[in-house]
């Protein structure tokens, strides 16, 4: 099947997020994939959900042991109705309905040679290692990837071996590098100067570059890839340009990304001479003192036929002295590694081996899976080879008494395999909390995933409160696991709890549809919170975290909370006076802006065009049409009450038509004026203006700097992105009038050849050279008038991102393309048109639950007994570069002020009294409790009190009561069980930055 018939099969709108993470081709060969997935306990469902929701080609299951109890704990394709049932087949339904696209079933039968030629990618989970070195034996004859993964209680374990040559096509997760050329020199070498705006850029030596829109030195355009050097000034060497013609202008420089070879060693070398993946020369020593625990491991279980029991020290013991027998580790080079066994970390790790956790299962399925895509996509480097990842933290601390195997031992319960690590008695706390998650995303998914299986809110008056007000999209289901096409358009946080409920029906969960912000703070308000042991924010902007992070501190309740971009994802817990809190500082503007003249006159990059681009959009199909329609019954009031920006809008939206539309061609006929007037004949005005000549009174030219100077097209409709601008653009014309559009592009062409170019005259005559600030006459505002005062409504567009048949993003993005080639600016694909500006974040479902089992390994700290800092981790983990980082959270910094010290965890509490306080007696105790001669005191904006006023005015103020003062001057009024009225205040004496705690005066 050859590239362009597959890129028609592949569902775009499904897959929409996800191929702004691994491209067309890398998805094109992952809808042809082939895999095995043996071992299907609570880390094999994870693989398995993950490869089939990002839409691998044929998933074989193969697991014929039958469901236990301690299965309950991570699978969550499996029920209490599944037990005694063959785990792969008891699958097999849930699996295939994640993806329709997805060829899904089950191998009952041994893996045999025969069996490994029919697949690409072969995944063991749970195995023993006879299993595993038999079938890597295999894999590594036939070419297969194979790959390893297992979860002993917090400990994880994955294995690759992609063979002794294994070709990456794209080693990176960036886009190539494009920049603009200012110059090129004739000689050898060949020298490029790159714009002002581009010498800041990342190329190196070494890279592969090649070149698009020269002209001049046309022989560059298309050329094969050129290496290239940097020099100290940035100009960059591109080879012998000696024979070329003279370079005139324009131009970009395109980076061509390297293939790069992996060398893998097969198991069995592997077991002996461990390459393993880990930041620091400390965690390379625990990772190989992991890997010889569960080699000692299934040296135990090969001995016993059984893995250790919870807790038992005597079966610890074992497995220590069975790795302390094992051969030594040794480098590459065959010495042996000097390197002493960490026996306490070996000890811990065989104590609380027999468990199976959902967040580890989570987290490892998502990093086996990503390899998986790494193998057949040939997208990311493939891990080099080992991968050991724990959260042993999540354990008590040296000192403190361990769980004892009676209470870890099996109950015959759904939560047995986590009952094995943590105890009986701590799973009772998890089943009496009342949590709040915002979201019921992507991550809120996966999160109420893990809540169901852990049990969370489980038992009777608890639960789960999850909050969204988002409704479920199609591109929403190759991420969001608990929906279905059947949900798309109903409400996600109704959806969601349900498919939780399923998953486990002791979990209650109560849906809310209001979102969580200060207009809703009536709903989610003093009596909620006061219900709520912890919050879980699984929301996508930071306005949005910052906001409940505000909350949480608010209420002084734990927060946990995670967030994706692509194969980057990161996982943060913030505990009341213990951890630091949320930062504002981590807070970014998410909806930039550029200068208005930069974004109209003076583009220098490629996002100025799509702003530009979008400017038009909104201006030609939406506004106009709401004017329009808002005066259509009083076509006077046009020139009475709009200003002359907007008449001007209007002449422009009429275009080079003397009536409104009647046909298609008539809004042809529109479109090519307005590529008219857009790309040649505004560009030509403002060269009138400023030529390309023009010199400052300092000397310096006008077009220098960051300034680009324009250069007007000339229409053809052979070029693409010429006729998919009229095509997009007649077709939306066409929309807002109520007529019938076309896609019919052979018979546009036909009709483009046959209709004259706008008369420049006409077009002077129609539009001013300057359309921001001229003024009408009287007789084009009566004109106007005319036109708009009969026909039906217009129908206002109002910009949709996900509708690829609606041209928008096609107007959009063939518009900005335009706008760069008149600024010789690189310009951007539709794809990536597309992703900027619907501001669409890359997402796929590995990342979203790798983080998802992160917040899961802190929650299990958070709801245990009270942990010092050093017990919790913030995480950061990028999966395309094989990269996890954990780290303890900072404290809490503390603020002084005189004697007073506070953190951001701090209050200043009023306690309520009967009669109510005074502003007089309040400014008192704030003074007598804390010392603080307060200088002003305001309850949001409303200032309540100023030692600047006059005292006539302190004297009216002072004797109020504080709620009737606030009523006044705020208008508050208290809602329904409100606890506490908050106030803000400075001092006398304090520093400019000073930021004192909140009062919490109470009612």
């Amino acid at each position: 099947m050859d590239v362009q018939e597959t890129s028609k099969l592949l569902d775009e709108e499904l897959y929409s997020r996800q191929l702004y993470v691994l491209g067309l081709p890398a998805m094109q060969r992952l809808q042809e994939a082939t895999v095995l997935l043996s071992g299907l306990r609570g880390l094999g469902a994870e693989v398995a959900k993950n490869l089939v929701l990002m839409g691998v080609g044929s998933l074989t299951l193969h697991d014929p042991h039958p469901t236990c109890w301690s299965d309950l704990a991570a699978q969550f394709f499996l029920s209490e109705q599944d037990l005694g049932k063959s785990r792969a087949e008891a699958s097999l339904e849930h699996v295939a309905k994640l993806n329709g696209a997805v060829r899904v079933c089950v191998h009952t039968g041994d893996i045999t040679e025969d069996l490994l030629l029919g697949f690409q990618v072969v995944v063991l989970t749970a195995s023993d290692l006879e299993e595993q070195l038999k079938v890597g034996t295999l894999c590594r004859k036939h070419g297969v990837c194979f790959l390893v993964a297992d979860t002993r209680g917090l400990v994880g374990q994955l294995f690759c071996d992609f063979g002794e040559n294994f070709t990456v096509q794209d080693p990176t997760e960036a886009e190539p590098l494009t920049a603009a050329i200012q110059h090129i020199s004739q000689g050898s070498p060949g020298i490029l100067t790159l714009r002002k705006e581009a010498k800041n850029h990342q190329f190196h030596d070494g890279d592969l570059v090649t070149f698009s829109g020269i002209e001049g030195m046309v022989e560059l355009n298309g050329c094969a890839p050129r290496p290239i050097r940097v020099q100290e000034d940035g100009t960059l060497e591109i080879g012998d340009t000696t024979n070329f013609s003279c370079y005139w202008c324009g131009g970009v420089v395109t980076e061509v990304k390297k293939p790069k070879t992996v060398s893998h060693k097969p198991l069995d070398t592997a077991l002996l001479q461990p390459r393993v993946v880990a930041p620091s020369s400390q965690e390379v020593h625990r990772a190989h003192c992991l890997h010889q625990a569960f080699r000692a491991l299934h040296t135990f279980q090969h001995l016993t036929g059984r893995p250790p029991k919870p807790w038992d020290p005597a079966d610890a013991d074992r497995v220590v002295s069975l790795a302390q027998d094992l051969d030594p580790l040794r480098r590459t080079d065959g010495e042996p590694l000097e390197e002493p066994l960490d026996e306490a970390l070996v000890r811990t790790f065989a104590l609380s081996s027999a468990g199976s956790l959902s967040p580890m299962a989570a987290m490892l399925g998502a990093v086996a899976a990503q390899e998986v895509l790494k193998a057949v996509c040939r997208k990311f480097m493939p891990l080099d080879q080992w991968l050991y990842f724990d959260a042993l933290e999540c354990l008590p601390e040296d000192g403190e008494p361990l769980p004892n195997p009676e209470d870890c031992s099996p109950r015959g319960c759904r939560y047995d395999g986590q009952i094995a690590v943590f105890g009986a008695g701590f799973q009772e706390k998890l089943s009496c909390q009342h949590y709040l998650l915002v979201g019921a995303g992507a991550i809120g998914c996966e999160l109420l995933k893990g809540f169901a299986l852990v049990g969370l809110g489980a038992g009777s008056s608890c639960g789960v409160t999850v909050a969204d007000m988002d409704h479920v999209e199609r591109s929403n289901l190759s991420r969001q696991f608990l929906f279905r096409l059947d949900d798309v358009d109903s409400p996600k946080a109704e959806v969601a709890a349900e498919a939780a409920h399923r998953l486990n029906s002791d979990l209650q969960i109560t849906p809310l549809t209001c979102p969580l912000d200060p207009t809703t703070e009536h709903i989610y308000s003093d009596n909620f919170f006061s219900r709520v042991d912890g919050v879980v924010a699984a929301v996508d902007t930071f306005e949005a975290r910052h906001y409940v992070a505000t909350r949480c501190i608010h209420y002084l309740k734990p927060l946990l909370e995670a967030g994706t971009q692509g194969t980057q994802g990161s996982a943060s817990v913030f505990i009341p006076h213990v951890t630091e809190g949320y930062s504002a500082l981590a807070i970014a503007s998410e909806d930039i802006s550029y200068p208005v003249c930069t974004v109209r006159h003076f583009p220098t990059k490629v996002e100025h065009t799509l702003q530009w681009a979008q400017d038009e959009f909104e201006g030609l199909f939406h506004l106009s049409a709401e004017t329009i329609n808002r005066h259509q019954r009083t076509p006077t009031s046009l020139a009475d009450t709009e200003g002359p920006q907007m008449l001007t809008l209007l002449q422009v939206v009429l275009g080079v038509l003397r009536e409104r539309p009647q046909t298609w061609q008539d809004c042809v006929v529109w479109a090519l004026g307005q590529w008219q007037l857009c790309f040649h004949y505004s560009i030509k005005q403002l060269l009138r203006r400023f030529p390309p000549d023009k010199v400052l009174k300092d000397g310096r030219l006008f077009w220098a700097d960051s300034k680009l100077c324009p250069q007007p097209l000339e229409f053809d409709s052979s070029q693409d992105v010429h006729f998919r601008y009229v095509l997009a653009a007649a077709n939306l014309y066409a929309q807002m009038h109520g007529l019938p559009g076309s896609r019919d592009q052979p018979a546009l062409r036909e009709m483009l050849k046959l209709l004259p170019l706008p008369d420049p005259q006409r077009l002077a005559s129609i539009f001013p050279s300057d359309l921001v600030s001229a003024e009408l006459g009287p007789e084009q505002v009566r004109r106007l008038c005319e036109v708009w005062s009969e026909g039906p409504p217009l129908q206002p567009l109002r910009f949709e991102k996900d509708d690829d048949s609606n041209f928008h993003v096609d107007f959009v993005a063939a518009a900005a393309s335009l706008r760069a080639q008149n600024y010789g600016i690189p310009p951007a694909s539709r794809a990536q048109s597309k992703q900027i500006v619907g501001q669409i974040i890359p997402a796929i479902a590995t990342t979203t639950a790798a983080v998802a089992g992160l917040v899961g390994l802190e929650l299990y700290k958070v709801v245990g007994k009270p942990r010092p800092l050093r017990a919790f981790r913030h995480s950061r983990l990028h999966l395309a570069e094989n990269y996890v980082s954990r780290w303890i959270p900072g404290a809490p910094a503390i603020r002084t002020f005189q004697d007073l010290k506070w953190t951001c965890w701090d209050r200043l509490k009023v306690p309520a009294e009967q009669p109510e306080r005074t502003l007089k007696s309040l400014l008192a105790y704030l003074q007598e409790q804390y010392g603080l001669k307060v200088k002003m005191l305001l309850q949001g904006t409303a200032l309540l009190y100023s030692v600047g006023w006059s005292s006539e005015k302190q004297a009216q103020r002072l004797p109020l009561r504080v709620t009737e003062l606030v009523s006044q001057v705020a208008g508050w009024e208290p809602e329904p069980g409100q606890r506490v009225l908050v106030l803000e205040l400075s001092c006398e004496g304090e520093d400019d930055d000073t930021a004192f705690p909140p009062v919490h005066y109470e009612l």
